[in-house]
């Protein structure tokens, strides 16, 4: 037993010192293999005994009495061991199932781990992204620091051009850093509107930097040409006064004999205002032929530069007509002049002034004085005497057909009155009147008097018009136009229009026209039942 017993507690010192999982299996294994050699060596020992003799079988019982017993200790130990490795078994469950649990918690804390290791790899790439932007951004040179630094630049290098060579070379880096600019990916402003806008801030120091680089160019040759031909243009198109008209051709004299200390010409200003006109061209054609170049002719460009901008001042300072009040400019004209104290009475002046100079045909004055004033009673005063005149107030025509053609009706009635056959087309237009019957009616009575034979046809068509004045004036207007083609129409009229007004200017216009056929159309109609027609056809019957 003892050693059974050290057996034993070598087994249970190895289970202390190996793991508990390989222990029972071991044990139970040894068991079987002990209890199989013992039933193997049991028929070995009956068949021995068979041949013996007593005294060695007696020996050989004790000896396997002794193997019996030894196998019985071994059998004993064996389930001390079986015993054992159960309970090991069940110790080494407890300590998996704690080994599960302490796994479990590991997992758990691991995929917790594992969370927070996704949550900050996610903040990683979108850090790693942005350090990407901002790196990529920083390579192609698009940032705003980047680009606010090649502006810095710029502006240095405005601030040493000398050169037209030198400012374009700035416009190139400006275009190249614009470029750059709509290809960078700058961050966008906040909604709110005192937010940051790194673009727009761009681009605004990139128009203003253009702005500076333009205001450093020049001067050229093209400058001084086209100051002098302005000059020119004022020169010729001003309404100078006589004193004005002096002031202007010294200015121009002037600037003849400073340009000619820069460039060579052979203008000459004369004794008025064309031939200083023409000179002045003469300088800009000679400037223009020059080729001076920016940077190499600069002092010759600039001087020329500053006797054309002289020369532009002194015109402006010549007297014309609009630097005179409405007053100034007409006694200026000597429209007072024909006013003495008998006269002088009459209110306003311009009044009876108008009236004695149109008496007297100085129907320009009139004019002059109609195109001056504001006052609306002279404009129709003025307008009246000009009706009163008659064909003597064809001076006034241009500027009465002008104002025609606004529709006004005043004018209208001077066209009929100067009877200018230049109104015709324009008066034509006003035919249909627009529902504008007063206007209808007066246009209808200028083209009468007028007398084209261009009129005829499309006066003849108003006498369908739906109101009876319009066809009134349109019989009475063919009339006075006195076209044969007339008749017929006219007859029409005289036998079927309904209004005794329009028959009565049918029988009229037919009297105008004064042909055999046309009175005796007139004459059918001596007895009519209408007062007005009869009157009118009787006195076609004496003819």
């Amino acid at each position: 037993m003892s050693n059974g017993d050290d057996e034993t507690a070598a087994s249970n010192g190895e289970s202390t010192d190996e793991e508990p999982a390989d222990e029972p299996v071991d044990t139970e294994e040894e068991t079987e293999a002990t209890d199989g050699e013992t039933d193997d060596a049991a028929p070995d020992s009956a068949d021995e005994a068979d041949v013996t003799s007593p005294d060695t079988a007696e020996d050989e019982s004790d000896e396997q009495a002794d193997a019996d017993g030894e196998t019985g200790d071994e059998e004993g130990e064996a389930e001390d061991a079986a015993d054992e490795g159960d309970a090991d078994e069940e110790t080494e469950g407890e300590a998996e199932d704690e080994q599960t649990d302490e796994e479990t918690d590991e997992q758990s804390e691991g995929e917790t781990e594992e969370a927070d290791t996704d949550d900050g790899s996610e903040d990683e790439d979108e850090g790693e992204g942005e350090d990407a932007d901002e790196a990529e951004a920083e390579e192609s040179g698009s940032t705003a620091d980047d680009l606010n630094a090649r502006l810095d630049q710029a502006e240095s290098d405005l601030e040493s051009a000398e050169t037209e060579a030198d400012l374009d070379a700035i416009d190139r880096d400006l275009d190249e850093t614009e470029s750059d600019l709509e290809a960078a990916d700058l961050p966008e402003p906040d909604e709110d509107e005192e937010a940051e806008d790194p673009r727009a801030d761009l681009e605004d120091r990139i128009s203003e930097i253009r702005g500076d680089v333009e205001a450093e160019r020049g001067p050229y040759a093209e400058d001084v040409v086209d100051l002098v031909e302005n000059a020119q243009t004022t020169v010729e198109e001003s309404e100078w006064t006589d004193a004005g008209e002096g002031e202007a051709h010294a200015a121009v004299v002037t600037f003849l004999d400073d340009s000619e200390e820069y460039i060579d010409h052979d203008a000459d200003a004369g004794d008025d205002l064309d031939a200083a006109a023409d000179a002045l061209g003469t300088v800009a054609d000679a400037v223009e032929s020059a080729d001076l170049d920016a940077d190499e002719d600069s002092e010759t460009i600039e001087g020329l530069l500053e006797a054309a901008e002289t020369l532009e001042e002194n015109l402006e300072a010549a007297e014309v007509w609009s630097d005179l009040t409405v007053q100034e400019q007409l006694d200026y004209k000597g429209f007072y002049d024909v006013l003495n104290n008998e006269n002088r009475k009459d209110f306003p002046a311009e009044w009876n002034a108008a009236k004695i100079h149109a008496a007297e045909g100085n129907v320009e004055l009139v004019v002059f004085a109609l195109e001056k004033v504001g006052s609306e009673f002279m404009e129709e005063y003025i307008i009246d005497i000009f009706q009163n005149l008659g064909r003597d107030a064809e001076p006034a025509f241009d500027v009465m057909h002008q104002r025609a053609q606004k529709r006004e009706k005043g004018p209208i009635k001077v066209l009929g009155k100067i009877g200018d056959d230049r109104a015709t087309e324009t008066l034509h237009d006003f035919i249909d009147g627009d529902g504008d019957a007063a206007l209808q009616k007066v246009t209808l009575r200028s083209l009468g008097a007028i007398g084209s034979p261009e009129s005829v046809q499309p006066v003849a068509d108003q006498l369908d018009a739906d109101n009876s004045e319009i066809r009134s004036s349109a019989a009475r207007s063919l009339g006075l136009l006195g076209d044969t083609r007339a008749i017929d129409p006219l007859s029409d009229v005289l036998e079927s229009d309904e209004h005794d007004e329009v028959r009565a200017s049918a029988a009229w216009a037919l009297r105008q026209i004064g042909t055999d056929e046309a009175f005796d159309e007139a004459a059918k109609y001596a007895d009519d039942r209408a007062y007005l027609v009869q009157a009118e056809a009787e006195k076609a019957t004496g003819y």
